[in-house]
């Protein structure tokens, strides 16, 4: 007994215990990479918010995708203001740029994750749904799995491919999840997570933790599959808080030649 209590960390100060027993549950960050080649991006995030409803989770959705609609002038005064209740689980926020506005003298724009959980206290999970750029600003500082989205074409797996690229030579972020858009009937529905996972391995020493696949053409009101709430869970459990060590951009590692690109069919 008395090693166990030797090796708690000491409290920070004597109000450190009041904080944790009162403290609320803690909100659920999803770094949701945007993908200007999937055509079905809105039913991929869709169905990703149903399975957190299934879970029993409100979620607040932050679109600041480069396609995604402006923020509303009031968001420099009043964020909460802005947000707009699409059904009692599920809210939303434009927020085009809005990243860019909360930039430090640091490039990181962590702080605008605490203005979000101020604008919508009731939300348990926060998705921010951009570009890999801005996702690298707000979770400069915080660790997240981000998750990927692809369809049925080989230009939305580029695309995948690069932002994954990208958040691993720069930022150091090394685990994704993929949301895959294609049909139940595709000859490719099983063959394209492998081959991301497989090249983001050989290439980059990157893990495709997880999929799950949406068809575009389902039914909107069918509850989540198997798949899709797997994901949906392990996306609310802790990740590694441990600081991200960056690998740096001149890193000789083993990245695609022309001659060697991956292949996506």
């Amino acid at each position: 007994m008395l090693d166990f209590y030797a090796s708690r960390p000491a409290p920070l100060d004597q109000a450190d215990g009041l904080r944790r027993l009162f403290a609320g549950p803690r909100i659920g960050h999803v770094a949701l990479v945007a993908n200007a080649r999937v055509p079905f991006a809105g039913v991929l995030l869709e169905r990703l918010t149903a399975a957190f409803t299934a879970l029993g989770r409100r979620t607040l959705v932050v679109d600041a995708a480069d396609t995604s609609p402006a923020p509303h002038e009031l968001s420099r005064l009043d964020l909460g203001a802005c947000v707009e209740a699409l059904s009692p689980e599920v809210s939303y926020l434009a927020a085009r740029g809005l990243p860019l506005r909360h930039v430090d003298t640091r490039g990181s724009a962590a702080r605008l994750l605490d203005a979000l959980a101020h604008a919508a206290p009731r939300a348990d999970v926060i998705v921010v749904h951009a570009g890999a750029g801005d996702l690298a600003r707000l979770f400069m500082r915080r660790p997240v799995r981000p998750v990927l989205m692809a369809a049925d074409h080989p230009a939305s797996v580029t695309d995948a491919y690069a932002s994954l690229k990208r958040l691993a030579l720069r930022h150091g972020l090394m685990s994704f999840d993929l949301l895959l858009a294609v049909s139940a009937s595709s000859p490719r529905r099983e063959r394209i997570a492998p081959q991301l996972a497989g090249c983001a391995d050989r290439f980059l020493g990157a893990a495709l933790h997880d999929w799950a696949a949406v068809d575009p053409a389902g039914d909107p009101a069918e509850a989540p599959d198997a798949a899709l709430l797997r994901v949906a869970r392990a996306l609310l459990e802790p990740v590694d808080d441990r600081p991200h060590a960056p690998v740096p951009v001149h890193a000789t590692l083993a990245t695609p030649t022309p001659a060697h690109a991956p292949a996506w069919n």
